[in-house]
């Protein structure tokens, strides 16, 4: 799956550099084109007369060569690649990728790619745990790099904790993996709703809930991973959802979610929605604050609409409709009745009983129940774990 695709291999300044010549053999061996960039630190761990033997391609390093005056294009570099693969990727790196500096010409080629972006962490335990690094991290994956996460084992310190970036077979094994399932949905339309909605009370005030929209933003991302193109109806979130391949259409109340949802399901081959709707609105929103000298003691609510009912209902022939249930007591039958009254191909069941399952925490534990009630549990997962087993379960259904 890897013969003739280009692959830029990113290295930046950790001790964890010396694994990567194993790396650009595993590539030339299943016969990608292989194209390094070191940053200027990298150097001290890894010389760049092994990767030029290695990779058969003169190693950049600076955007400006001195001894022929050819010019390294970045843009170039970010037009050319099928996939940068930045091992090991530092801290200090990090940071920068996730705040869009751009002073090396690794950097200045990450931030100019139209392709995916992988990215293998290396540093000390410490650093590794560090406040700043996990925010890091997190803003990475939400800026749509691809994470593969470092293992625990001896560091270079003689410390042991997390922190040691993945094997060279590790890191080619993911490459492999991605473009093998690439085409798992090309040509596939899929529609992914995420995130709460937010019912006006006043201009000020709004009946909602602590959904963050992560689950459908990871759902919406793992489809686009896998070649399709995605139409994501993301409610209000403080969460960035650009990802290539993934249409944001921005919505706030639940008719709106309705009205945009109603508008693309008819070229929908998969519809998974995620959101969490308000089931009532208020009757009437004030014009303007309301103040606590009218001794409100009340507000008229009105059911919201059905959305996935309202879908279930039109679904034709080879579309596939799956839904999410958030349940308290008697969860698995009231997730099958669900799926049977609203006519789902699968639903997707979570208790807010599981510790680390619900909102506002980026883990989640579900069971998938399919319309023949055939259902499977899995453990505690991180979401984006979730959407995955998610989007390959429905690759089975779509296949049978």
């Amino acid at each position: 799956m890897l013969k003739g695709k280009k692959i830029i291999i990113g290295i930046s300044g950790g001790i964890a550099a010396y694994k990567i010549p194993f790396l650009i053999r595993l590539l030339k061996k299943e016969g990608a084109e292989v194209r390094v960039i070191l940053t200027p630190y990298a150097k001290e761990f890894v010389t760049p007369l092994t990767l030029s033997v290695l990779s058969e391609q003169p190693v950049l390093t600076d955007f400006y060569e001195a001894k022929d005056g050819t010019w390294n294009s970045h843009i170039e570099n970010g037009l050319w690649a099928d996939a940068i693969v930045v091992a090991p990727l530092t801290a200090n790196t990090m940071a920068k990728m996730v705040t869009g500096i751009t002073d090396n010409l690794l950097l200045a080629s990450v931030l100019s790619a139209r392709c995916p972006v992988f990215a293998a962490p290396a540093m000390d335990l410490d650093m590794y745990k560090h406040p700043t690094t996990h925010e890091n991290v997190k803003k990475l994956t939400e800026l749509g790099y691809h994470l593969i996460e470092p293992t625990s084992g001896e560091l270079a310190s003689g410390l042991e904790g997390k922190g040691r970036m993945q094997e060279p077979e590790v890191v080619f094994s993911i490459l492999k993996d991605y473009f093998q399932s690439k085409d798992d949905f090309a040509g596939k339309q899929v529609m992914i709703s995420a995130g709460p909605t937010h019912e006006p009370i006043d201009p000020v005030r709004f009946i909602g809930n602590s959904s963050s929209g992560l689950m459908g933003i990871e759902i919406a991302r793992a489809f686009a991973n896998r070649g399709a193109e995605v139409d994501l109806v993301l409610g209000p979130t403080h969460l960035k959802a650009g990802s290539p391949g993934v249409t944001v259409h921005k919505v706030t109340t639940a008719q709106e979610m309705n009205d945009v949802c109603v508008g693309l399901y008819p070229n929908a081959d998969i519809t998974v929605m995620a959101a969490a709707v308000a089931d009532f609105t208020p009757n009437k929103k004030a014009d303007s604050k309301i103040k606590k000298e009218t001794e409100m003691d009340s507000i008229n609510l009105v059911p919201t609409k059905d959305i996935l009912a309202g879908l279930g209902s039109v679904k034709k022939e080879g579309q596939i409709l799956v839904g999410f249930a958030l349940e308290t007591d008697n969860e698995l039958e009231n997730a099958k009745s669900k799926l049977q009254r609203k006519n789902l191909d699968l639903i997707v069941l979570n208790s807010l009983k599981d510790e680390g399952a619900g909102f506002t925490v980026s883990t989640n534990k579900v069971t998938f129940i399919e319309k023949n009630n055939n259902h499977r549990e899995l453990p505690l997962l991180s979401k984006k774990e979730v959407a995955d087993q998610l989007v390959e379960a429905i690759k089975r259904m779509n296949i049978e």
